[in-house]
């Protein structure tokens, strides 16, 4: 049953988050129309699709993005503010233990963290979706793909030198497709290749194609003397390819559009083509989880910093919790570098920074006054 002091404090905490997050908000939509007015102008985009389609939704991804450091924020703000006008002492004073006088905090984290799971697993990849629509046909800048590598279902591996999304022209296209005894049976390369998207009819231009086989009822153990090899030049040709350009030129941030069952398929299917930014992928589907459970952390932190009245205001209480904010995003930063440049486990990555500073919370909340 709640209390008057967790009702008080609850109501504070809710407030001042919503209230900083509003205003952080507000700041971060002005700089971007501040950036975004001319290309928007020079596209002629709707004033509807740019509120509803893009601000609207831009508003719930970086708001939960940054929601955790809000949180802590805010819990460093009122508290300190709780600690300057002497409204801590006579808490603590009363016999309750500081675990009493904590509890409201957590029911109010636990609040906002489940509304941060909701938003992470539900609703934002489909408000994602609906963005990152408008940003590819309105302002985004072309995709440009180079030196792409993949493995395809068949033994087929796939390679190209370039891509242009603005021209949808493919560079140097390489085509090997592989037998169950690992030998080269297709080889063929295009100077340029160009497909509509979501088709998978490809328009090949200067074309050179080697076709193998083998005659495995000789047995001979050199398999050049065991091949025949037919070979084809054509200037142009028409096929048909089992996959398409939007398998092979994607953007890093595709995955924020996609739900956690499509994502996982997305992530599997992306290893066995041999994918360089599967960790990327990973990092994106673990941070969903691990970024609201932080709110915990921070708030168990912010609550130890500024629970003590200092001499120096609620300045020094704020310079303390933005020097933590810094070290928290460095960390995190860090881990996820490692993870894609090092082979550093993406799991561990984007849990390790909650469970140092973890351990961080509990030693501070030891030495935090009683």
């Amino acid at each position: 049953m709640l209390r008057i002091l967790d009702r008080y404090i609850i109501r504070k905490f809710l407030s001042t988050f919503f209230f900083m997050l509003g205003v952080i908000m507000l700041l971060a939509m002005v700089f971007d129309i501040a950036s975004r007015l001319s290309e928007f102008i020079d596209n002629q985009a709707p004033f509807k699709s740019i509120v509803f389609d893009y601000y609207f939704n831009f508003l719930l991804y970086y708001g939960n993005t940054f929601s955790s450091m809000i949180i802590f924020i805010s819990v460093i703000w009122f508290t300190a503010k709780m600690a300057q006008e002497a409204e801590i002492i006579p808490i603590l004073n009363s016999g309750r233990p500081f675990t009493r006088f904590l509890r409201p905090y957590m029911i109010a984290a636990t609040i906002l963290m489940l509304m941060s799971l909701i938003l992470n697993h539900f609703v934002l990849p489909r408000a994602n979706r609906v963005r990152l629509d408008f940003e590819e046909s309105f302002y985004r800048d072309r995709l440009l793909v180079e030196n792409y590598h993949a493995e395809f279902p068949g033994n087929e591996l796939v390679h190209y030198a370039s891509y242009n999304s603005k021209e949808n022209i493919v560079n140097d296209f390489v085509v090997e497709k592989y037998d169950d005894r690992n030998r080269l049976i297709h080889f063929l390369k295009a100077r340029t290749a160009t497909v509509a998207h979501g088709s998978s009819n490809w328009h090949l231009i200067d074309v050179f194609e080697r076709l193998i086989t083998y005659n495995d009822s000789i047995d001979i153990s050199d398999q050049v003397i065991n091949q025949k090899i037919h070979l084809i030049e054509k200037h142009e040709k028409d096929t048909v390819l089992p996959y398409r350009i939007e398998d092979m030129a994607i953007r890093d941030n595709i995955a924020e559009a996609m739900t956690y069952t499509e994502l996982r398929k997305f992530i599997k299917k992306e290893k066995e083509k041999g994918n360089s930014n599967v960790p990327t992928f990973e990092i994106e589907l673990y941070q969903r989880t691990s970024y609201p459970f932080a709110t915990y952390v921070l708030t168990l932190i912010g609550v130890s910093v500024s629970s003590r009245k200092r001499r120096g205001g609620i300045g020094v209480n704020i310079a303390i919790g933005l020097l933590f904010v810094f070290i928290y995003i460095f960390a995190m930063k860090v881990t996820s570098v490692a993870a894609t440049t090092v082979g550093f486990p993406p799991i561990a990555a984007v849990w390790l920074p909650n469970f140092i500073f973890g351990i961080l919370a509990i030693f501070m909340y030891r030495i935090a006054p009683k």
